[in-house]
């Protein structure tokens, strides 16, 4: 294989989604969620994307591989991340009107997928399974369509072989292997394992790979009608009520809590 092998990974900035529950408001009304006092990171998923990208990469010295990031307000020091562990540039898609309130996943993908076609050569997309923060993992596929080329979700291994890609794709009991020729799309399962830490030198080095911004006049694109739409979010309520189950014994105590679960049908 020696043509240079051109790989697109989408990379998302979110809010940190270790933080605890009580560092998100969710407004019913605006139907949003709102951090708080929580740092923005890139989405654990396309973490296992960029992973991916990157072992392909460690077997494969003609491989090229572009980060693109979309957003109102991109934290440069989350989004370059990607050029520190070993991403060969970096494309920002950064506009106002790239607000989440006002997209849906079909508007996401096709933004991407402008984005890319502007680029201009790609062998291989990848993406995380779907996005940490509101899980959806539609963005991908969405992105295939548009381009009308095959899609492989929820891969644990994506390997270059013999011109083609081999992809390990995850089942419920165990996985299936596939086999297909790119151009391609390919969605990256957590068992791909975590994003490689880089050096102090690979963090200095990245200060000389490229970064450029493009906003929606540089696409030459008006973002869409959205498709999907928010009906309802809220917090679910919990309730929980509390039983003593008691007996002369221990025996008698085992005994009746048994008889609770029965007729609570737990049991």
């Amino acid at each position: 294989m020696n043509e240079e092998i051109n790989i697109i990974v989408c990379i998302k900035q979110v809010p940190d989604p270790e933080g605890p529950p009580s560092a998100f408001q969710v407004d019913s009304k605006e139907m949003w969620v709102i951090p708080k006092g929580i740092p923005p990171v890139l989405s654990p998923f396309d973490e296992n994307a960029l992973e991916s990208a990157l072992h392909i990469k460690d077997t494969n010295k003609n491989v090229r591989i572009t980060a693109i990031s979309m957003g109102k307000k991109l934290a440069r020091a989350v989004v370059i991340k990607a050029l520190a562990v070993g991403a060969d540039e970096i494309i920002l898609l950064e506009d106002k009107n790239f607000d989440p309130k006002r997209l849906d996943c079909y508007s996401v993908a096709y933004v991407l997928a402008t984005a890319i076609k502007k680029i201009g050569k790609y062998d291989l997309i990848l993406l995380g399974r779907q996005a940490a923060d509101w899980n959806f993992g539609q963005v991908g596929s969405g992105i295939a369509e548009i381009f009308e080329i095959p899609s492989i979700t929820l891969a644990q291994n994506v390997k270059l072989e013999d011109g083609n890609v081999m992809v390990e794709r995850v089942l419920p009991d165990g996985y299936e292997v596939i086999r297909v020729s790119m151009p391609v799309l390919i969605t990256v399962s957590h068992e791909v394992g975590d994003l490689r830490y880089p050096s102090m030198h690979d963090i200095k080095k990245s200060k000389n790979k490229p970064i450029t911004t493009w906003n929606i006049r540089d696409l030459g694109i008006e973002l869409p009608q959205g498709h999907i739409n928010l009906l309802k979010l809220f917090v679910p309520k919990q309730e929980k009520t509390c039983h003593f189950v008691e007996g002369e014994s221990l025996e008698e105590a085992g005994a009746n809590l048994a008889l609770k679960l029965k007729e609570d049908k737990i049991i």
